[in-house]
């Protein structure tokens, strides 16, 4: 299993990308990409493929050929056109199984009185991640920056003000299990309204690889027209990564917003790009 790498070299990652998505057009030397990196080429070259299994110089390649098909799918919807074919098919990548159990009335209204959080921190491939679970799933999965794992701690009590939350030691080897450990299993024991739940489930039906915009999101919930209220309930989602909500694009094709930040966002699509390929699962 790949060892994560730290939160400088996740930076550094991060402004890599930033960089080739802005100037693949110019088609930028490695040493050009590692200068925007602030490493040696050889240095960066090692690191990139650690984190992605590619060579910078491939993924740049791949950005140009993605930027093609979408020019080509010009009068197709965002969803086929934004990254291009090759991200999209039967053979895209579709190991995760994730389902939703919703937190009762109750609980939601006594501020999670008598349910037991276990919370903790872990490295990913996008940084530091704080990871918050009950007896029946995960309550809540973000980065952290530069946040303590106590302050975060402290938010969560906040949030769960009846809960009984202790740290969770195991925290790091879960978060490493979703973003590493390939095929697995989760279930997502959350709080939202119901229109919430319903777009939350709806992203879940967007593959890896693949993007969607607030109007196809919308109607994939059942709520065409409401593309705002969408954008709301996207904004809330209390779990990254898993709720793939980095995989909405604006109508334009555009990045968009993004609740733990753009950068972040566009390094996800990223990583997802360079993912090996798999037959896709039911969700």
């Amino acid at each position: 299993m790949t060892t994560p790498l730290r939160q400088s070299d996740y930076a550094r990652v991060e402004r890599a990308i930033a960089f080739m998505d802005a100037h693949y057009r110019d088609r930028p030397t490695l040493a050009q990409i590692a200068a925007a990196a602030g490493v040696s080429p050889a240095h960066f070259s090692r690191l990139f493929r650690r984190w992605s299994g590619l060579s910078p110089l491939r993924y740049l390649r791949r950005l140009s050929l993605a930027s093609a098909e979408a020019e080509l799918l010009a009068d197709a919807s965002v969803e086929e056109a934004a990254w291009g074919a090759g991200l999209s098919g039967p053979g895209r990548l579709h190991d995760l199984f994730v389902s939703i159990e919703a937190v009762s009335p109750g609980e939601f209204k006594s501020g999670g009185a008598g349910v037991a959080l276990r919370a903790g921190t872990g490295d990913t491939p996008f940084g530091r991640a704080f990871l918050a679970r009950s007896p029946r799933g995960i309550v809540e999965l973000g980065f952290a920056g530069e946040r303590s794992e106590a302050e975060l701690l402290a938010d969560l009590a906040g949030a769960w003000p009846g809960a009984r939350i202790t740290r969770d030691p195991e925290a790091g080897a879960v978060l490493d299990q979703i973003f590493r450990g390939g095929a697995g299993e989760h279930v997502l024991h959350v709080r939202g309204t119901n229109f919430q739940h319903q777009v939350w489930r709806a992203l879940l039906a967007v593959p890896p690889g693949e993007t969607t915009d607030y109007a196809e999101l919308a109607a994939r919930a059942g709520r065409p027209g409401a593309s705002r209220a969408v954008g709301n309930a996207v904004g809330a989602n209390p779990v990254a990564w898993l709720i793939p909500c980095h995989r909405v694009l604006r109508r334009n094709g555009a990045l968009g917003g993004y609740r733990w930040g753009p950068d972040r966002k566009r390094a996800m699509l990223a990583w997802e790009r360079c993912r090996p390929s798999s037959e896709p699962a039911a969700v």
